[in-house]
């Protein structure tokens, strides 16, 4: 069985790249299309996120977050992978990723194997341009949450991410200023923003596989 989500892993490192397709999907309404150097002229702080995939129950699950309140933070409370802000010691964005999910979820940095760069994706309200990676674990990891950043973890199937209607559901959110935004429902948790546009491409990714 292992092999054969080995196999899932190798095909999807192949498969080709059209994140602006796919992160429109589950943009919100009001989110300005920058182009690169637009979005570089504001000169963004940079981060690097991680979908990491790991075996549990002969499919294949990623942990996302429930970040921990904190009033300093634009996004505290929001559901999203791991991740954050890149320093000049990573050296590079892949580490930024695999350093970010030791130090938010206790995963050895290296147990994790990056397998694919996906589309950077620009966050207006906090002026963050995040290099989102996939990335694998041979088994299931101990998570260990490091409660300053993360309140809660979830662990969900990709399988669930093949369920999604293919025109998002809509909702009113406390943070999104009386508009409506694309949202996904896993179990009542609800993604939106960032993280719902990043895993938007890799479904569409994993589709392909």
């Amino acid at each position: 069985r292992m092999k054969r989500l080995s196999n899932i892993i190798e095909r999807f490192a192949k498969t080709e790249l059209d994140g602006t397709v796919s992160h429109q999907l589950y943009s919100p309404p009001y989110r300005p299309l920058l182009s690169t150097d637009q979005i570089m002229a504001l000169d963004p702080k940079l981060a690097a996120v991680n979908i990491l995939l790991y075996p549990k129950e002969n499919q294949w699950y990623f942990p996302l977050m429930v970040r921990s309140v904190n009033q300093h933070d634009r996004h505290s409370g929001q559901i999203s992978l791991p991740g954050g802000k890149y320093e000049e010691s990573d050296g590079n964005f892949e580490t930024t990723a695999k350093r970010e999910t030791f130090e938010e979820l206790g995963i050895a940095m290296e147990s994790m194997t990056i397998i694919k760069t996906l589309t950077p994706i620009y966050v207006p309200p906090s002026n963050f341009y995040v290099h989102a990676y996939v990335s694998w674990v041979a088994k299931k990891p101990k998570f260990l949450l490091q409660e300053s950043e993360a309140q809660e973890l979830i662990e969900m199937p990709v399988s669930s991410l093949f369920n999604l209607p293919d025109k998002p559901e809509m909702k009113v959110l406390s943070s999104t200023r009386g508009t409506e935004v694309p949202v996904i429902d896993y179990n009542g948790y609800i993604i939106w923003g960032a993280t719902s546009m990043i895993l938007s491409e890799f479904r569409d990714l994993m589709k392909k596989v």
